[in-house]
Protein backbone atom coordinates (compact mmCIF):
# COMPACT_ATOMS: atom_id res chain seq x y z
CA UNK A 1 0.00 0.00 0.00
CA UNK A 2 1.22 3.72 -0.77
CA UNK A 3 2.68 5.39 2.42
CA UNK A 4 0.56 8.43 1.23
CA UNK A 5 -2.90 7.77 2.54
CA UNK A 6 -6.11 8.23 0.13
CA UNK A 7 -7.48 11.74 0.05
CA UNK A 8 -11.65 11.32 0.44
CA UNK A 9 -14.55 13.69 -0.02
CA UNK A 10 -17.63 11.73 1.00
CA UNK A 11 -20.76 13.83 -0.24
CA UNK A 12 -24.20 12.99 1.04
CA UNK A 13 -27.23 15.19 1.72
CA UNK A 14 -28.01 13.23 4.76
CA UNK A 15 -25.56 14.01 7.54
CA UNK A 16 -26.03 10.61 9.68
CA UNK A 17 -24.63 9.24 6.44
CA UNK A 18 -21.83 10.83 5.60
CA UNK A 19 -20.56 11.51 9.37
CA UNK A 20 -21.32 7.86 9.95
CA UNK A 21 -19.06 7.01 6.54
CA UNK A 22 -16.29 9.50 7.73
CA UNK A 23 -16.34 7.69 11.03
CA UNK A 24 -16.03 3.85 9.45
CA UNK A 25 -14.01 4.31 6.70
CA UNK A 26 -12.20 6.78 8.57
CA UNK A 27 -10.56 3.87 10.53
CA UNK A 28 -8.79 2.15 7.81
CA UNK A 29 -5.40 2.21 7.30
CA UNK A 30 -4.42 4.44 4.04
CA UNK A 31 -7.72 6.86 4.26
CA UNK A 32 -7.75 9.94 4.63
CA UNK A 33 -10.97 11.86 5.02
CA UNK A 34 -10.61 14.92 3.77
CA UNK A 35 -13.73 16.94 3.75
CA UNK A 36 -17.61 16.40 4.07
CA UNK A 37 -19.95 17.44 1.52
CA UNK A 38 -23.55 17.96 1.46
CA UNK A 39 -24.13 18.69 -1.95
CA UNK A 40 -22.63 17.98 -5.23
CA UNK A 41 -21.19 21.27 -5.48
CA UNK A 42 -19.44 21.38 -2.26
CA UNK A 43 -17.94 17.75 -3.10
CA UNK A 44 -16.41 19.80 -6.14
CA UNK A 45 -15.03 22.79 -4.36
CA UNK A 46 -13.68 20.38 -1.55
CA UNK A 47 -12.02 18.37 -4.22
CA UNK A 48 -10.03 21.06 -5.24
CA UNK A 49 -9.42 22.64 -2.19
CA UNK A 50 -7.44 19.29 -0.72
CA UNK A 51 -6.45 18.01 -4.35
CA UNK A 52 -8.40 14.86 -3.17
CA UNK A 53 -7.78 11.72 -5.01
CA UNK A 54 -11.60 10.04 -4.53
CA UNK A 55 -14.90 11.48 -4.30
CA UNK A 56 -17.48 8.99 -2.51
CA UNK A 57 -20.72 10.41 -4.05
CA UNK A 58 -24.43 10.10 -3.57
CA UNK A 59 -26.26 10.24 -6.66
CA UNK A 60 -29.68 11.77 -5.65
CA UNK A 61 -28.79 15.26 -3.82
CA UNK A 62 -30.22 19.30 -3.88
CA UNK A 63 -29.12 21.69 -6.16
CA UNK A 64 -25.88 20.07 -8.35
CA UNK A 65 -26.66 16.15 -7.95
CA UNK A 66 -23.93 13.32 -7.93
CA UNK A 67 -24.00 12.88 -12.16
CA UNK A 68 -23.50 16.40 -12.76
CA UNK A 69 -21.01 16.96 -9.87
CA UNK A 70 -18.58 13.90 -11.56
CA UNK A 71 -18.96 15.50 -14.10
CA UNK A 72 -17.87 18.53 -13.72
CA UNK A 73 -14.79 16.75 -11.95
CA UNK A 74 -14.06 14.98 -14.90
CA UNK A 75 -13.51 18.60 -17.04
CA UNK A 76 -11.98 20.49 -13.37
CA UNK A 77 -10.34 18.01 -11.64
CA UNK A 78 -9.64 14.88 -13.84
CA UNK A 79 -7.10 13.78 -11.32
CA UNK A 80 -9.78 12.86 -8.42
CA UNK A 81 -12.00 9.85 -8.91
CA UNK A 82 -15.46 9.30 -8.39
CA UNK A 83 -16.99 6.02 -6.39
CA UNK A 84 -20.86 6.54 -6.27
CA UNK A 85 -22.50 5.16 -3.54
CA UNK A 86 -26.28 5.02 -3.77
CA UNK A 87 -29.83 3.31 -2.87
CA UNK A 88 -30.18 3.56 -6.91
CA UNK A 89 -29.91 0.58 -9.54
CA UNK A 90 -32.02 1.06 -12.51
CA UNK A 91 -30.07 1.10 -15.59
CA UNK A 92 -30.84 5.21 -16.17
CA UNK A 93 -28.77 5.69 -13.18
CA UNK A 94 -26.03 3.29 -13.75
CA UNK A 95 -25.18 4.82 -17.40
CA UNK A 96 -25.77 8.24 -15.94
CA UNK A 97 -23.28 8.25 -13.16
CA UNK A 98 -20.29 5.95 -16.00
CA UNK A 99 -21.27 7.86 -18.85
CA UNK A 100 -20.26 10.94 -16.33
CA UNK A 101 -17.00 9.80 -15.47
CA UNK A 102 -17.68 7.97 -12.60
CA UNK A 103 -14.72 5.18 -12.18
CA UNK A 104 -16.96 2.88 -9.37
CA UNK A 105 -20.91 2.21 -8.22
CA UNK A 106 -21.66 0.77 -5.48
CA UNK A 107 -25.20 0.51 -3.63
CA UNK A 108 -25.41 1.43 0.03
CA UNK A 109 -25.74 -2.21 0.80
CA UNK A 110 -22.28 -2.59 0.18
CA UNK A 111 -20.22 -3.63 3.14
CA UNK A 112 -17.28 -0.90 4.43
CA UNK A 113 -15.02 -3.77 3.11
CA UNK A 114 -16.00 -3.19 -0.56
CA UNK A 115 -16.52 0.30 -0.35
CA UNK A 116 -12.86 0.53 1.31
CA UNK A 117 -11.33 -1.83 -1.52
CA UNK A 118 -14.02 0.55 -4.21
CA UNK A 119 -12.54 3.36 -3.24
CA UNK A 120 -8.59 1.56 -3.47
CA UNK A 121 -9.39 0.49 -6.93
CA UNK A 122 -10.35 4.06 -8.28
CA UNK A 123 -7.46 5.66 -6.55
CA UNK A 124 -5.14 3.12 -9.01
CA UNK A 125 -7.60 3.96 -11.74
CA UNK A 126 -9.19 0.98 -11.80
CA UNK A 127 -12.82 0.22 -12.06
CA UNK A 128 -15.15 -1.57 -9.31
CA UNK A 129 -18.96 -2.22 -9.70
CA UNK A 130 -21.58 -3.80 -7.73
CA UNK A 131 -22.91 -7.03 -8.70
CA UNK A 132 -26.17 -5.84 -9.40
CA UNK A 133 -24.67 -2.60 -11.25
CA UNK A 134 -22.64 -4.84 -13.28
CA UNK A 135 -25.29 -7.10 -14.41
CA UNK A 136 -27.78 -4.40 -14.95
CA UNK A 137 -25.10 -2.42 -16.98
CA UNK A 138 -24.28 -5.66 -19.56
CA UNK A 139 -28.29 -6.30 -20.03
CA UNK A 140 -28.61 -2.51 -20.89
CA UNK A 141 -26.03 -2.82 -23.22
CA UNK A 142 -27.84 -5.75 -25.08
CA UNK A 143 -30.80 -4.05 -25.29
CA UNK A 144 -32.47 -3.36 -29.20
CA UNK A 145 -32.72 0.55 -29.78
CA UNK A 146 -34.03 0.74 -33.28
CA UNK A 147 -33.14 4.23 -33.01
CA UNK A 148 -29.37 3.44 -33.41
CA UNK A 149 -27.42 3.76 -36.19
CA UNK A 150 -28.01 0.55 -38.48
CA UNK A 151 -25.35 -1.99 -38.43
CA UNK A 152 -23.71 -1.08 -42.03
CA UNK A 153 -23.53 2.95 -41.01
CA UNK A 154 -20.03 4.39 -40.49
CA UNK A 155 -18.55 3.73 -36.90
CA UNK A 156 -18.02 6.61 -34.62
CA UNK A 157 -15.33 8.04 -33.51
CA UNK A 158 -13.12 6.13 -35.83
CA UNK A 159 -13.38 2.44 -34.82
CA UNK A 160 -12.45 -0.22 -37.09
CA UNK A 161 -14.69 -3.09 -37.97
CA UNK A 162 -12.22 -5.49 -35.58
CA UNK A 163 -12.82 -3.02 -32.65
CA UNK A 164 -16.54 -2.74 -33.01
CA UNK A 165 -16.25 -6.56 -32.55
CA UNK A 166 -13.71 -6.57 -29.73
CA UNK A 167 -15.91 -3.79 -27.91
CA UNK A 168 -19.74 -5.49 -28.69
CA UNK A 169 -18.08 -8.72 -26.88
CA UNK A 170 -16.64 -6.06 -24.06
CA UNK A 171 -20.09 -5.10 -23.77
CA UNK A 172 -21.44 -8.28 -23.19
CA UNK A 173 -19.68 -8.67 -20.23
CA UNK A 174 -16.58 -11.09 -21.82
CA UNK A 175 -13.45 -11.13 -20.40
CA UNK A 176 -10.03 -10.36 -22.91
CA UNK A 177 -9.33 -14.45 -23.06
CA UNK A 178 -12.96 -15.07 -23.69
CA UNK A 179 -12.86 -12.87 -26.76
CA UNK A 180 -9.65 -13.76 -27.89
CA UNK A 181 -11.44 -17.37 -28.11
CA UNK A 182 -14.21 -15.76 -29.99
CA UNK A 183 -12.76 -13.81 -32.62
CA UNK A 184 -9.46 -15.94 -32.88
CA UNK A 185 -6.96 -13.63 -31.47
CA UNK A 186 -4.36 -13.59 -29.26
CA UNK A 187 -4.61 -11.94 -25.87
CA UNK A 188 -2.14 -9.85 -26.20
CA UNK A 189 -4.06 -8.63 -29.41
CA UNK A 190 -7.35 -8.26 -27.79
CA UNK A 191 -5.61 -5.83 -24.99
CA UNK A 192 -4.23 -3.71 -28.09
CA UNK A 193 -7.59 -3.39 -29.33
CA UNK A 194 -8.97 -2.43 -26.18
CA UNK A 195 -6.22 0.02 -25.37
CA UNK A 196 -7.29 1.85 -29.06
CA UNK A 197 -10.87 1.30 -28.01
CA UNK A 198 -10.42 3.51 -24.45
CA UNK A 199 -8.23 6.11 -26.66
CA UNK A 200 -10.83 6.59 -29.45
CA UNK A 201 -14.17 6.66 -27.23
CA UNK A 202 -12.47 8.57 -24.06
CA UNK A 203 -13.12 5.55 -22.15
CA UNK A 204 -11.23 5.34 -18.47
CA UNK A 205 -12.32 1.73 -18.08
CA UNK A 206 -14.64 -0.95 -19.45
CA UNK A 207 -17.92 0.06 -17.55
CA UNK A 208 -17.44 3.39 -19.33
CA UNK A 209 -17.07 1.60 -22.73
CA UNK A 210 -20.06 -0.73 -22.09
CA UNK A 211 -22.27 2.64 -21.10
CA UNK A 212 -20.30 3.90 -25.28
CA UNK A 213 -21.36 0.72 -26.49
CA UNK A 214 -24.79 1.31 -25.57
CA UNK A 215 -25.08 5.04 -26.90
CA UNK A 216 -23.89 4.28 -29.95
CA UNK A 217 -25.89 0.54 -30.63
CA UNK A 218 -22.73 -1.26 -31.07
CA UNK A 219 -23.20 -5.07 -30.15
CA UNK A 220 -21.87 -8.38 -30.87
CA UNK A 221 -23.13 -10.68 -33.90
CA UNK A 222 -24.34 -13.18 -32.05
CA UNK A 223 -22.46 -16.28 -31.44
CA UNK A 224 -23.56 -19.15 -34.44
CA UNK A 225 -22.43 -22.03 -31.44
CA UNK A 226 -25.51 -19.75 -29.46
CA UNK A 227 -27.86 -19.28 -32.07
CA UNK A 228 -27.66 -23.41 -33.28
CA UNK A 229 -27.48 -24.73 -30.03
Amino acid sequence: MSPTPISVIIADDHRVVREGLATILGAFDGVHIAGLAADGAQAVDLAARHEADVVLMDLHMPGTDGVEATRRLRTERPATAVVVLTTYTDDDSILAALEAGATGYLTKNASAADIHRAIEAAACGHAMLDPIAAARLIHASRRTDPGHTAKNAALPDGLTEREAQVLGLVAQGLSNAEIAARLYLSRSTVKTHIHQIFAKTGSRDRPQAIVYAHRHGIRAEEDPAQRNG
